[in-house]
């Protein structure tokens, strides 16, 4: 339990391994660094879940994916600049007894994400 996440590259139908991503907490407009990471060759961190349980605070957090730098690195051609820079998704933690996944779909175009089981 407690938060997790997991990319998906939809432009190549693969687990998005080596994309950078930062968590961080907020409060307001202000974000606090709690962890950078790349992602595994399933797409997911390393570490496994970001938080455990015990460690989830109810709060305000975000992920900050590094989109470009992914497909750059894969040798996708950009144009400059891109469409998609980093992908910033702010979320809410409610329930610290549950689960949050944040599962991120996304090609150099598009992205949609979710509250994943």
């Amino acid at each position: 339990m407690g938060m997790s996440t997991h990319v998906l590259d939809t432009m190549h139908g693969t687990p998005a391994a080596g994309m950078s991503v930062a968590l961080y907490t907020t409060q307001g407009d202000a974000a606090t660094l709690v962890k950078s990471f790349v992602l595994n060759a399933d797409g997911r961190n390393p570490d496994g879940p970001l938080y455990d349980n015990a460690c989830l605070q109810k709060g305000t957090y975000r992920l900050v994916f590094d989109v470009a730098g992914y497909f750059k690195a894969r040798g996708v051609a950009l144009p400059e600049p891109s469409f998609l820079n980093r992908v910033a998704l702010d979320f809410g933690v409610a329930h610290t007894d549950q689960h949050y996944h944040v599962p991120l779909l996304v090609s150099p175009w598009s992205y949609s994400t979710y509250r994943g089981s």
